[in-house]
């Protein structure tokens, strides 16, 4: 999802800048925007997207190895590790969304094992739904101080491919209309039932 105007030029608040990994405050200097910090987070991001793609392509991430809380920390880690310090951790405080930070090392490795259940028991989930219903548990429960939407985003397509069978290979396309997708999220909360967010979130082939 691109910048908000007017984002990119906005300072790193100082307690912030305090969590940046030391090698990094040295590389931008003085004056850090978020912009910068943003371009570091996507350089990252596409080397770790393709490094783990290619894994499940390959075989050798599976859905039992994706759906677990190692993983999602792990995930989380590859991220951001080169640039914050909280990477791969869950957060410690409250926030205004998200489960009570005490439950989430609990509430993550439920829900992701109701998840793993679901799918090698019920056969009623699509490939399709089955990664949408894993991005918005995990967003529900928000695990990190930050980067929990792209993370979870990430995930997703994941699953989604490691779900897939033979013929094209397909991930989503997460340039949405915001104000509908959070809409359906919060009624994915409610109801627990993906469908209606899995036929929002178009997809588009990559193989």
């Amino acid at each position: 999802m691109p910048l908000a105007p007017g984002y990119g030029e906005t300072p790193v608040p100082d307690e912030e800048l305090a969590a940046l990994i030391p090698a990094v405050r040295e590389f931008l200097g003085e004056s850090v925007s978020k912009a910068a910090i943003y371009d570091l987070e996507q350089s990252e991001q596409l080397v770790v997207t393709e490094q783990l793609l290619t894994e499940v392509l390959e075989g050798e991430l599976g859905l039992d190895d994706l759906l677990t809380d190692h993983f999602v920390r792990r995930l989380h880690k590859m991220l951001y590790g080169n640039v914050w310090q909280w990477a791969g951790e869950f957060r410690r405080h409250e926030v205004n969304i998200g489960v009570a930070p005490e439950v989430i090392a609990v509430e993550l490795r439920s829900c992701l094992g109701n998840i793993q259940w679901r799918w090698d028991h019920a056969n009623d989930w699509t490939a399709r739904q089955l990664g949408i219903a894993t991005h918005a548990e995990t967003v529900r429960i928000h695990p990190f101080t930050d980067g929990n939407g792209r993370s979870t985003r990430l995930l997703a397509d994941l699953v989604f491919v490691a779900a897939q069978g033979d013929g094209p290979v397909f991930v989503y396309d997460w340039n949405l209309d915001k104000e509908e997708y959070i809409r359906l999220l919060r009624r994915f909360d409610g109801n627990r039932q993906p469908e209606e967010l899995a036929e929002f979130v178009a997809t588009q082939s990559i193989a």
